[in-house]
């Protein structure tokens, strides 16, 4: 398993610090940093996130209070050099609160605590066949074998199914988080597709029925190369 983390920070040196600690664990992946919460929201909403590495003492809005607007947040593990915001943090559920200055054994501890409980959360998942979404105030249940694709518009995701539609209100990233990357691809920061409902694609799109859906110029290169693996597989 390979972990996609995002390192918050007002502090260059600690970003420096923390994402050197990072680079030396094998299956972490560090797709952002930035040095305030702000920009954060737009990086969730477009990309897959699996830990939040933040600081709380930031200027403008606080580790804290972002993580208070986040409907379904990944795993957070607060970091500060205030040992008072301990307690305020674990209230918030988050994963693990680290003290400056960090030491990379601690901070390996935290990490291998996160990769545990995301492994637990898919195969629960995976098991289960079906997820529950939440759509005008009912919980809604859906197949995974029944799915499409998902597409995001705005705060919303549009789960299109065989035979429904379901409109909730989540991230993409979150189901990119939880579904199986064997049955599902994403291809473009708006959509989420079923492999094994693919059709026919090409460098620029995929069709599934008769709808045809882009895919994402960052998207392209992995994407085309497991699709063309596919092929060859079905060839031999």
């Amino acid at each position: 398993m390979s972990l996609r983390c995002v390192v918050v920070d007002d502090e260059p040196l600690a970003i420096t610090i923390i994402e050197g600690f990072l680079k030396k664990i094998p299956y972490i992946e560090v797709v952002g940093k930035f040095d305030n919460a702000i920009p954060v929201f737009r990086f969730l909403k477009e990309n897959k996130v699996d830990i939040i590495f933040l600081d709380i003492e930031m200027p403008g809005l606080t580790g804290v209070d972002f993580v208070k607007t986040l409907s379904n947040p990944p795993s957070i593990i607060f970091i500060t050099a205030n040992k008072n915001y301990a307690i305020e943090g674990f209230d918030l559920n988050v994963d693990d609160f680290l003290l400056k200055p960090i030491s990379f054994e601690r901070l390996l501890k935290s990490v291998n605590r996160i990769i545990e409980k995301i492994s637990k959360k898919t195969k629960e998942t995976t098991q289960t066949n079906f997820l529950y979404l939440k759509e005008n105030k009912k919980m809604v249940k859906v197949y995974l074998k029944n799915i499409l694709y998902l597409e995001s518009i705005k705060d919303y995701v549009k789960v299109i199914t065989v035979c429904k539609t379901v409109v909730t209100k989540q991230p993409l990233s979150y189901f990119e988080s939880i579904l199986s990357p064997v049955q599902f691809l994403r291809i473009h920061r708006s959509f989420i597709v079923a492999v094994n409902k693919i059709d026919a694609y090409s460098l620029s799109g995929i069709d599934i029925g008769n709808i045809e859906l882009p895919i994402g110029r960052k998207y392209k290169e992995p994407v085309i190369q497991r699709l063309d693996q596919l092929s060859k597989a079905d060839g031999d």
